[in-house]
């Protein structure tokens, strides 16, 4: 049975014809190089299409894992650097503020002769780091209160620690704003098994450890101060101490899915009545603390102000953890969590201190190239601006009508599944039909960006030197914070684009039931004008359909047609899809990854994504048939014996190339939503008879899943 490439045209690629032969396409190129054709694609698909992408490409040592996804963003940045150190006269002023921000950063004589003043000149506004100097008790401890300490990284410097308070929108209500209290949401160590500190975590932990010792001792040099390094380290010991049993309050990812339980809407002062916290007999004042933030921004708040708590567990976990320690501790843990982020604004000799904890928690042994992290930092804090510059140099127009051709037959298909779904019943149908057509699309980027008047507006309160990239980053991170915290009082702009546009992903908004595909991923080999329809549709069209999913995935399909947290499904219905959702789980956690030391996949956690991906690869596929339906079957792919149905295959598990360093893989693990790329080949083709019906595998081969799951 010959399942693949002829392996005659192998040699043909690189060598001349003798005689008459099939040319060879730079696409066919492309998927044959990448293939491993010696393997049966019954057997191991994932190995068949991606062999000789794995053979090829080494992971870089700047990279902790690398895939076609890095591939492109690497790619990407290069535009970007090409675009932002471009001098253009009497263009927009946003793009100059990119272009100096940019400078700034890449500015890195300067940054080295600055050393570590930056930093320590500011740590005096957050109260300083006990750890880094001599008198902190007798300058601070007296006005030191907690409540001053969170809100002043919180509103000033966008730190979230101990208590996460945000303005975002109301889930139930989804065209408003309104305060939230969370459970600290980002630990040091990303996850919080790694706090175990035994086995394969001992090194990261030791790491951790280790890299808060050198900052400590880097600063007490550069302030001239003596170094103690039994006090230094028994300090660290609590600091430990205190995030661990901090990441120990946390609920898990598994207690989190649900977010119709996370939603809990109280009155302010309801907090101050029933989540006492406590330090040093000091009582926590919530209100006190809200004011504190919101003050900055001229919102005054009642205690009657409406919010809601999404950890109220975690706060009555979180008083036992603050009355173990001193106000001491908990500050020295506080401005570590913000210095520990800060290094990367500074000289070499700061940035190195946490060059082993970076090894250790991702496996990198060099930093990348300066002028790529510059371009990704612009580019995450100037969205718009960047998204400007990309799009004037390397994005096609023609990409938007044949995306929102491919988005409307990906919606029909999904909606006409709908009928053929024995599990759930007429009403939940149609409101699962309204939702579907409401879905709003934004593809390559908002028109507004083009705008020079609207891109000016938007940063006209930024102002960057050339010379002080850390200052930069400082403005940045209020600016961003003083944003969000503005909003609270404000309709939630439901045109508003989630991302940027030079990015090479995709999303949906569940509060705006909105699929966003931006310019930075219409691109091969996802999607191409010049390409065929069937690599398209693996590619592209398989996003589409996943993300459109995403709007009837675990959490998803507890927000309905305007984006409101509200039960639309009937109670059957809802039973009927627990059952299905958890064949998934159980598919997934079954596999375990050689990567990752044979660790198994937290199929609960990443439930939402598998599920999209089996919804995206069926509705793209029969998508794709459509089209041929419609337009007729489409000329062969010269110099490749695969049919369009295989390609289409091909195509789409050629999107999840990729490796990963150990390491990496354990954390993507622990933190991911997402399935790595092997898994989300192989799971949803599993599930999926007409891929084993295109490459002829039999009943008993691994690429049929018995038992076969299927949600949409």
């Amino acid at each position: 049975m010959s399942h693949g490439v002829v392996l005659a045209l192998l040699a043909l690629v690189s060598s001349k014809c003798l005689v008459s032969c099939l040319p060879v396409s730079s696409v066919s190129s492309r998927l044959i190089e990448n293939m491993d054709s010696t393997v049966d694609p019954c057997d191991n698909f994932y190995q068949y299409a991606c062999g000789g992408w794995l053979k090829k490409n080494i992971i870089p040592e700047t990279s902790s894992r690398y895939s076609t996804f890095d591939i492109l963003r690497d790619e990407l940045e290069v535009i970007l650097k090409g675009v932002l150190e471009k001098t253009v006269e009497g263009e927009a002023a946003a793009l100059t503020k990119a272009k100096t921000l940019y400078k700034s950063c890449t500015n890195e004589s300067l940054i080295e002769l600055r050393g570590g003043a930056p930093l320590l000149n500011m740590l005096p506004d957050v109260l300083d780091w006990p750890i880094a100097v001599d008198d902190w008790e007798s300058v601070y401890g007296t006005t030191w209160r907690l409540e001053d300490v969170i809100a002043r990284l919180n509103e000033k410097y966008g730190t979230q620690l101990l208590v996460n308070f945000f303005v975002g929108t109301d889930d139930r209500d989804s065209t408003s704003h309104i305060i939230h209290f969370d459970q600290q949401t980002s630990l040091g160590l990303l996850s919080r098994d790694y706090y175990a500190c035994d086995g394969s975590y001992a090194e990261v932990c030791r790491a951790y450890e280790q890299f808060m010792i050198d900052l400590a001792k880097l600063i007490r040099t550069d302030r001239g101060l003596e170094i103690n390094e039994t006090r230094i380290r028994e300090e660290v010991t609590r600091i430990m101490d205190v995030e661990r049993d901090i990441a120990y309050a946390t609920d898990t990812p598994e207690d989190r899915n649900d977010p119709v339980l996370l939603y809990n809407k109280m009155e302010l002062g309801n907090l101050n009545t029933n989540f006492t916290l406590k330090v040093d007999s000091q009582v926590f004042d919530w209100i006190y603390f809200t004011a504190s933030i919101m003050d900055t921004v001229n919102i005054r708040i009642p205690n009657t102000e409406k919010v809601v708590n999404y950890s109220p567990n975690y706060y009555r976990r979180l008083n036992p953890v603050l009355a173990k320690y001193t106000k001491r501790d908990l500050q020295n843990y506080m401005v570590w969590r913000f210095a520990m982020n800060m290094v990367v604004g500074l000289s070499r000799a700061y940035r190195d201190t946490r060059k082993a904890f970076r090894k250790a928690l991702s496996g990198t042994t060099s930093d990348v190239a300066v002028w790529r992290q510059c371009a990704l930092y612009v580019n995450n804090n100037l969205d718009n601006a960047v998204g400007r510059l990309y799009v004037q140099e390397a994005f096609s127009e023609k990409s938007k009508e044949l995306m929102e051709e491919m988005i409307k037959d990906l919606r029909e298909v999904f909606i006409s599944n709908l009928d053929e779904l024995t599990w759930m019943d007429a009403e939940t149908k149609k409101a699962a039909e309204e939702k579907a057509r409401a879905i709003r699309e934004r593809i390559g980027y908002s028109e507004k960006i083009m705008v020079d008047e609207y891109l000016n507006n938007e940063y006209k309160d930024l102002s960057y030197s050339a010379e002080e990239y850390f200052e930069n980053i400082l403005e940045n991170l209020e600016y961003v914070q003083k944003k969000r915290l503005r909003k609270l009082r404000v309709k939630v702009n439901k045109d508003e684009w989630v991302t940027g546009a030079a990015v090479v992903n995709a999303f949906y908004s569940s509060s705006k039931n909105q699929i966003v595909f931006p310019a930075g991923i219409l691109q091969p080999p996802f999607f191409s004008k010049g390409q065929a329809n069937s690599l398209n549709y693996g590619g592209i069209g398989m996003v589409i359909g996943h993300e459109i999913t995403h709007g009837f995935d675990d959490n998803g399909r507890n927000y309905d047609k305007d984006g409101d947290l509200k039960d639309w499904w009937t109670p059957d219905s809802t039973h009927r899809f627990l059952q299905l959702s958890k064949c998934i789980v159980d598919q997934y956690s079954n596999f375990s990854w050689d990567l990752a030391n044979g660790l198994h996949l937290n199929g609960n956690n990443t439930l939402g994504e598998n599920i999209a991906d089996n919804g995206g690869i069926r509705q793209a596929y029969q998508a794709y048939k459509n089209y041929v339906r419609k337009h007729g079957e489409e000329p062969p792919l010269p110099g490749i014996d695969l049919s369009h149905d295989q390609l289409f295959f091909l195509n789409f598990a050629q999107v999840w190339c990729g490796t990963y360093r150990p390491e990496q893989a354990v954390s993507s693990i622990k933190v991911d939503v997402h399935s790595p790329g092997k898994f989300r080949v192989l799971g949803s083709l599993r599930n999926f008879p007409e891929f084993a019906k295109a490459f002829h595998c039999s009943n008993s081969s691994y690429m049929r899943a018995h038992p076969v799951c299927r949600v949409w």
